[in-house]
């Protein structure tokens, strides 16, 4: 019998994969002197635009920012209603109570984690104004149905896309098919800027307006204000925000969305080497994607089961850790937080798929920084510490 013997260094969860390119850029960007919002913001913009075929890109300083400005600029009002699921980043219900809405959650489907598009209908009211499908773990959610649902009610349909920038649905991208689309760069995503996000639209009027109130509100941004064409002056219009994106993060940007498809590739060898690898594991494994859709392949989840696996989810975590192998809990659903179950009166039994999965959750690393020896090393201790 062979003895199980662990890696010597931690493997980190989520681990970017930073190259020469990127750093080059930044130096660059450092032996300018133009550090904040220029020339390199811009080019990443048009880059992300054409990428995935919207109009309008708007580099902003996080995900968190665009949702927060496309509620704002969507013309949400103090007591206006918005749908999601608790089966999210608690970012996205964050933003709406910041925007002055108040967040109305549905369950989520439990095989696929996905925002259920039956329970959207039944929880519209005439205060609804929006829905906001989350991509979790870059599985494109049933669009066809949120738009047949918020075209019957004259809703806008606002994506939390911060999973899903590779995402397709049914030959079209995520980015290109809502009024507004949500997107992350942050460290652990899989293009990345350290911190940093994106809003796509076709929306020029949205478009400006974002742009405008993510920076001060100010009539002109500092990459005109200070261009070769000279000193332009610029009006306050609306107190905005700090939100903007700086050229450093947009040199690194640059070069990670040129390498996108390089990267999701390497993500698919390894969800498929994990997929054959954990098959005959007494332990829940991702749904298959449509064949219709692409998949972002952000995040790998196992389901945890204690009555299948002989310990739960937290024990499991915990033994990973121990034999130097990261993961993460992707997510504890938003319900189940202490505050919104103080403010809006949340039980668990309100979502039981979203509290279900909450429970048995685990992400393992999916990194194209892996190599073929730290996935092998993922395998043999996931089936390790589950035949343990």
């Amino acid at each position: 019998m062979n003895t199980f013997v662990p890696r010597k260094d931690y493997l980190v969860f989520g681990a970017p994969k930073i190259e020469d390119e990127e750093i080059q850029e930044v130096v660059d960007s450092l032996q300018s002197g133009w550090l904040g919002t220029g020339p390199k913001v811009a080019r990443f913009q048009d880059m992300f635009s054409e990428y995935v075929g919207a109009d309008h890109a708007i580099a902003l300083n996080s995900c968190t920012a665009g949702l927060h400005l496309s509620f704002l600029v969507s013309g949400l009002k103090p007591g206006d209603e918005v749908i999601t699921t608790p089966m999210t980043f608690c970012a996205t219900v964050n933003t709406i109570i910041h925007a002055g809405a108040v967040p109305v959650l549905v369950d989520c489907e439990k095989d696929s984690m996905l925002i259920d598009p039956q329970r959207i209908e039944d929880a519209i009211t005439p205060r609804t104004r929006a829905i906001v499908p989350i991509h979790l773990c870059g599985r494109p959610c049933d669009m066809d149905a949120i738009e047949t649902i918020a075209r019957k009610h004259d809703l806008i349909v606002i994506e939390d896309a911060a999973h899903a920038i590779e995402s397709v649905y049914k030959g079209r991208k995520i980015g290109s098919i809502s009024t507004l689309t949500c997107f992350s760069f942050y460290v652990t995503k899989n293009i990345i800027t350290g911190e940093g996000g994106m809003v796509t639209t076709n929306n020029p009027d949205l478009a400006d307006k974002i742009k405008m109130y993510g920076l001060h509100g100010m009539s002109r941004d500092a990459w005109k204000r200070f261009s070769d064409d000279g000193y332009k002056h610029y009006q306050v219009v609306f107190p905005g925000f700090k939100y903007n994106m700086m050229d450093i993060q947009a040199a690194i940007g640059i070069h990670q969305l040129a390498k996108i498809d390089k990267y999701l590739q390497r993500r698919n060898e390894i969800w498929s080497r994990y997929d054959e690898a954990f098959a005959d594991l007494p332990v829940g494994t991702p749904l298959p994607a449509r064949p219709e859709n692409v998949h972002a392949r952000h995040l790998y989840t196992l389901m945890i089961d204690e009555a299948r696996c002989g310990l739960n989810r937290d024990a499991f975590l915990q033994r990973m850790h121990e034999l130097k192998i990261g993961t993460g809990v992707h997510y504890l659903a938003v319900h189940l937080h202490p505050y919104y179950r103080q403010r809006f009166g949340f039980q668990a039994s309100d979502f039981p798929n979203a509290a279900w999965i909450s429970e048995r959750t685990a992400s393992l690393p999916l990194s194209p920084k892996m190599t073929d020896e730290d996935v092998e090393d993922v395998i043999r201790t996931v089936r390790h510490v589950l035949h343990a």
